[in-house]
């Protein structure tokens, strides 16, 4: 491959994967009710990746664990399904050697601080926690597209850097 053509796929394919991922995930928006707070999980969960994979080689990973963890409590208000996305998390820190046993403690913790918020909140009336796992799986729809969108393109800069 040519080092010009290198260099177009490695600006234009992350914006078409972005694309996609903004059109597939806008459509939803025309025969769903109350979907644009489907857009509100698939933020925070992006930016629970992000979080991840910004840990330094030989580091610890506890901070970060702690602040995904919150990151994606807070997100299962409006998608509950979307806390299994932290064993993905945890696979991708087992691979890379940067998971402990107080990673575990840390996402846990996290989890719990989460828990106790919520339920204070739902005695105090102020929100109302759906209890249901299959709850808003519409919502399922961005947060795939924008998890995808993000692991495509970073999977495309680093095969496509110019070395």
């Amino acid at each position: 491959m040519k080092r010009s053509t290198q260099n177009i796929l490695y600006h234009l394919l992350p914006v078409v994967f972005w694309l996609l991922a903004i059109g597939g995930s806008i459509i939803p928006l025309f025969f769903v009710e109350h979907y644009a707070w489907g857009f509100i999980p698939a933020a925070l969960a992006w930016l629970s990746v992000v979080i991840i994979r910004h840990i330094q080689r030989h580091t610890n990973s506890i901070e970060e664990c702690l602040v995904m963890a919150l990151f994606l409590g807070v997100a299962s208000y409006w998608l509950p399904s979307v806390l299994f996305l932290i064993l993905p998390i945890w696979g991708y820190l087992i691979y890379h050697n940067l998971f402990s046993g107080r990673s575990i403690l840390a996402t846990l913790i996290g989890l719990a601080i989460v828990a106790v918020w919520m339920a204070i909140l739902t005695q105090l009336s102020i929100i109302n926690y759906p209890l249901s796992i299959t709850h808003n799986l519409w919502a399922w729809l961005p947060t795939g597209a924008v998890l995808m969108a993000y692991i495509a393109s970073t999977t495309a800069r680093q095969n496509l850097r110019v070395r």
